[in-house]
C-alpha cells in the first residue's frame, strides 16, 4: 500500500510511477484504489495497462474487500493499492474504516509517502508517532517527496536513521514536470492532459531514478501469499441479452471497472455512446449515464443538439435509464457554470448550477421511495457523493430516495424519477448491499418483456404521488 501522512502528499504521483516504471520493466502489476474515487483509477490503469479497482469499507463486507482482491491480484507479478488521504485517516474515530484498517486486512504492508517541504529533524516524531499509533500495521518504510535538494535529502536521511528503524527506499525532488494539477473535483484526469503518455513516462522514468523498485519488489516477495478464498458476485437473474448505452467520452468518465465488469457477466451488451460527437442514439435496451465533468465541456455538450433530442425523445418514450451525477446535470434543462448557461437535454424540468464550494460530499446513506424504478435488499444502502452542482427550479418532482445521511439534490432527497428513468447526485457501488447492476438490468428486462422486445417500444410506469 502506498500511503502518506496527509492528503496531497504525492500518493497518486508515487502510486502512478511506481506503477509504470515496473510494467516498462515487463511485471504485471494489479491496481487498486482505497475508497470510492474515480479519478486516481484512470491514472493507475494507464500507467498498469490493466483496470484499477475500488476497496471501499463504505460499500463492500470485509469478505467482498478480501475477494476482490484476491481475484484481481490473481495472475499479478505485484499489487498495489493506492490510499486516501492519510494512513490513519477515516470516517470512523476508532479507525475501522481508515487505510490503516485495509492494510491490516489484506495483511499488506505499508510504505508512507512524506511531503518533505520545509520539514528536516521534525521528521523523526511524526514517523515515530506513526510507528507507535498502531503497532499491528506494517509500516515497511518511506518515501520522501518533494525534498529541496541533496543536502536537504542528507539531513532527512539521518533523522531517519537516527530516530527510527524505517527504511527510505527513496527521495523524490519537486519538479514542475512532475504536477498533475488538482481541480475542483480531485485530481485531473487524463482525459484533460495533453502528451498524456509522455507524462506516464515521464513520472516513470523520474521514480525509477529517484526510489529503489528492487527494494519495493522485495517489500512483496516478502509478504505471505493471499490466504482469502474467491467469491463470486451477484449477476443479473434476467434472461434477456440487453444492450445498454453507456456514455463514455470526455464528459462522462466516471465508472467502477468491477460494476462495468458485472453488466458483461449478465451477457449485457455494453454500448458506448459520446455525447459530443455522436448523433443519434443507436439501438438499444437501456441507457446509462455516469459521472464526470459536464460543466467543462458544456458547450459541446449543449451545441449537439441532435443527439440532445434523441435522447430526450427515446427517455420519454420510456427507454429505460440510469444517470449519477454528471449524468443527471446533463438531462437537466440547462446547466451554468461560472456565469455561462448552457443548454441541455432537457428531461427534467430543473437547472443544474455549478458553485464555488461542495455542495453534497462524502458518504451517504439512503432508503428507496415506492417510486423507486428497483427496490432496495436491505432498509438502508451506502453510497458516496461529490458534487459542486445544485439542481434547482425543479417542477413537481417525483423521488425515489430518502436520505438519511448525505445531502443528495434538496438535503432531503435524491434520484429523480420520470418515465422508467432514474437520476440523481448519489454514485452506487454494485456489491452484495446494492447489487444495482442486478436490479437495474432485471428492470429492464422487465419493461423489455411487456412489450414483447420490441425496440424502441416501452411500457412507462406509473409513478405515485407523494
Amino acid at each position: 500500500m502506498i500511503s502518506a501522512t496527509h492528503k496531497s502528499s504525492g500518493k497518486t504521483l508515487v502510486s502512478t510511477g511506481i506503477t509504470a516504471a515496473l510494467a516498462k520493466r515487463g511485471y504485471k502489476v494489479s491496481v487498486f484504489k482505497k475508497g470510492p474515487d474515480y479519478i486516481d483509477p484512470m491514472w493507475l490503469q494507464l500507467a498498469a495497462g490493466r483496470p484499477a479497482y475500488n476497496l471501499d469499507f463504505n460499500t463492500m463486507s470485509h469478505r467482498e474487500l478480501e475477494s476482490l482482491f484476491s481475484l484481481k491480484a490473481k495472475g499479478a507479478d505485484i499489487s498495489l493499492i493506492e490510499a486516501n488521504k492519510g494512513l490513519y485517516d477515516g470516517v470512523a474515530i476508532d479507525g475501522s474504516n481508515s487505510n490503516a484498517a485495509l492494510a491490516k486486512l489484506l495483511g499488506t504492508p505499508v510504505v508512507l509517502v512524506v511531503d518533505t517541504k520545509g520539514m528536516s529533524r521534525g521528521i523523526a516524531p511524526l514517523l515515530q508517532g506513526y510507528l507507535g499509533f498502531d503497532t499491528n500495521v506494517c509500516i515497511a518504510g518511506i518515501i520522501f517527496n518533494r525534498t529541496g535538494g541533496s543536502r536537504h535529502e542528507t539531513k532527512l536521511r539521518s533523522a531517519v536513521e537516527t530516530y527510527t528503524d524505517l527504511r527510505v527506499y527513496g527521495a523524490i525532488s519537486e519538479l514542475a514536470e512532475l504536477d498533475i494539477t488538482e481541480r475542483h473535483l480531485g485530481l485531473t484526469t487524463p482525459r484533460e492532459v495533453s502528451q498524456l503518455r509522455a507524462l506516464i513516462d515521464g513520472v516513470a522514468r523520474v521514480i525509477a531514478q529517484s526510489v529503489n523498485l528492487e527494494e519495493v519488489l522485495q517489500i512483496a516477495k516478502n509478504t505471505p501469499d493471499i490466504p482469502f478464498p474467491l467469491h463470486g458476485r451477484q449477476v443479473p437473474t434476467t434472461n434477456c441479452r440487453l444492450r445498454i448505452g453507456i456514455a463514455r467520452d470526455d464528459a462522462f468518465s466516471f465508472y467502477y471497472a468491477d460494476d462495468l465488469e458485472a453488466f458483461s457477466a449478465s451477457g449485457a451488451e455494453l454500448v458506448p455512446i459520446d455525447t459530443i460527437r455522436d448523433q443519434q442514439l443507436p439501438e438499444i435496451d437501456g441507457l446509462f449515464i455516469g459521472g464526470g465533468f459536464p460543466e467543462t465541456h458544456a458547450a459541446a455538450l449543449a451545441s449537439n443538439t441532435t443527439l440532445q433530442t434523441s435522447i430526450k425523445n427515446a427517455l420519454e418514450a420510456g427507454l429505460p435509464a440510469y444517470a449519477e451525477c454528471g449524468g443527471l446535470m446533463y438531462l437537466c434543462h440547462s446547466l451554468t457554470w461560472q456565469g455561462t448557461k448552457h443548454r441541455m437535454v432537457g428531461f427534467f424540468e430543473a437547472d443544474a448550477v455549478l458553485h464555488n464550494r461542495p455542495q453534497g460530499r462524502g458518504y451517504v446513506s439512503f432508503t428507496s421511495t415506492a417510486n423507486a424504478l428497483w427496490p432496495l435488499h436491505s432498509n438502508e444502502s451506502h453510497a458516496h457523493e461529490f458534487h459542486y452542482a445544485s439542481i434547482e427550479n425543479l417542477v413537481q418532482p417525483t423521488w425515489g430516495r430518502d436520505i438519511i445521511r448525505g445531502y443528495g439534490i434538496d438535503g432531503t432527497h435524491d434520484a429523480l424519477i420520470k418515465a422508467n428513468t432514474q437520476a440523481g447526485f448519489f454514485h452506487l457501488r454494485h456489491c452484495t448491499q446494492t447489487p444495482w447492476v442486478t436490479d437495474f438490468l432485471d428492470f429492464i428486462g422487465s419493461i423489455k418483456s411487456e412489450t414483447n422486445g420490441a425496440t424502441g417500444h416501452h411500457r412507462v410506469r406509473q409513478h405515485k404521488v407523494v
